[in-house]
C-alpha cells in the first residue's frame, strides 16, 4: 500500500481527524540508518506523528520538527516534516536492544527514558513557535497528545503503531490523531472515548487490510465523517552541498582555519540520509574568503 494521509472532519466541524499509513517511509528509515527493530518502532512512531501534524502547515516552506530527548539508551529522536508531507528523521543511537516490555511489546518507553518533547513550527515568521513538554510516558503517542493538550490547549487523542514481522522487517505502520475543536460538547467527548476504547490497535487494523479511510470510518461514521483530502507522504531528505556549506560557514573563520590546518579539508555527513559531502582545503578557504 502507498503511504498517504487522510484529512477529515466530523461532528459538524467539532472534530478534526487525520489518519495515515506509513510503512514505506518507516522501512526507508530502517534501511538508511540500519536501525534495530526497537529503534525502527521508536523513529517510525515519531515520523508518523510528525507527518500527520504537518497537515496543519500552510506555507510552502513551513516545517515542523519533533524532538524527543530522554535519558534512555536511544538518547534522542529528531524528525522534520514539511507542508508537502515529506519527512526525515534519525535517532541518536540506532542499535538499541532491550527486552520486550510487560505487554510483550517493544519497550519504546524504556529506550527513551525520562525527558522532554519539543515541537518546533517554522512558518516563515521572525521566530519559530516552540512548544515544550515533559514526557508523560515515552511511548510517543501519549506524549504527542499531552503536547497538544498542554501547549496548544487542544484536547487530542493520538494512536501510533509500527509492526515488524519475524524477520524484523516493517509489516505495517500508521496512526491517527483526533482533535476536539471549539463547540465540542460532553456527549462528543464521551463518544470519542468509548470508540477509542472499543477499536483494535492501529497495527491490528492495518494488518486486517484496513485503510486510513476505514479506520476513521470505524471511529467517526456515526458523527457524519467528511473526508477532505488525501495526501501522499514519503521519506525524503532535502540536504544539499549548499546547506552543508552554510553549516560550515556558521562555525566561524577561526574554527574553519583550525580544520584547514589540522585536517586539510572536511567531510560532512547528513544526519538524515547519511550522504557525505567532501570539502577540499581550497573550498574551505573560499568559504571564508
Amino acid at each position: 500500500m502507498e503511504d498517504y494521509i487522510i484529512k477529515a472532519t466530523a461532528g459538524d466541524g467539532t472534530i478534526r481527524a487525520v489518519a495515515a499509513t506509513t510503512a514505506n517511509m518507516v522501512k526507508e528509515s530502517q534501511n538508511i540508518h540500519g536501525l534495530s527493530p526497537l529503534a525502527t518502532v521508536a523513529l517510525g512512531r515519531t515520523m508518523t506523528a510528525a507527518v500527520m501534524m504537518s497537515t496543519t502547515l500552510k506555507g510552502e516552506k513551513d516545517t515542523i520538527t519533533v524532538q524527543i530527548k530522554g535519558d534512555g539508551p536511544i538518547g534522542g529522536i529528531v524528525v522534520v516534516s514539511d507542508s508537502q508531507a515529506n519527512v526525515k528523521g534519525y535517532v541518536h543511537r540506532p542499535l538499541v536492544y532491550l527486552p520486550l516490555n510487560s505487554n510483550g511489546k517493544f519497550d519504546v518507553a524504556g529506550a527513551i527514558g525520562k525527558g522532554y518533547l519539543n515541537v518546533i513550527k517554522d512558518m516563515g515568521l521572525k521566530e519559530p513557535y516552540i512548544g515544550y513538554v515533559d514526557l508523560v510516558s515515552g511511548e510517543i503517542a501519549e506524549d504527542i497528545a499531552y503536547y497538544y493538550a498542554y501547549s496548544e490547549q487542544v484536547p487530542t487523542v493520538t494512536s501510533l503503531g509500527v509492526l515488524t514481522n519475524a524477520s524484523d522487517i516493517v509489516a505495517n505502520a500508521g496512526g491517527f490523531i483526533l482533535q476536539l475543536m471549539p463547540g465540542a460538547d460532553e456527549e462528543t467527548i464521551t463518544f470519542i472515548e468509548n470508540k477509542i476504547n472499543s477499536i483494535p490497535s492501529v497495527t491490528g487494523m492495518l494488518s486486517e487490510g484496513k485503510t486510513p479511510e476505514d479506520i476513521l470510518n470505524m471511529i467517526l461514521s456515526e458523527k457524519d465523517l467528511k473526508i477532505l483530502d488525501k495526501i501522499p507522504c514519503r521519506y525524503m531528505c532535502n540536504c544539499s552541498r549548499e546547506r552543508m556549506e552554510s553549516g560550515i560557514i556558521s562555525l566561524g573563520k577561526e574554527e574553519i582555519m583550525k580544520i584547514i590546518k589540522e585536517d586539510h579539508g572536511a567531510e560532512v555527513q547528513c544526519h538524515f540520509c547519511n550522504k557525505k559531502y567532501r570539502f577540499s582545503e581550497e573550498e574551505l578557504l573560499s568559504l571564508i574568503g
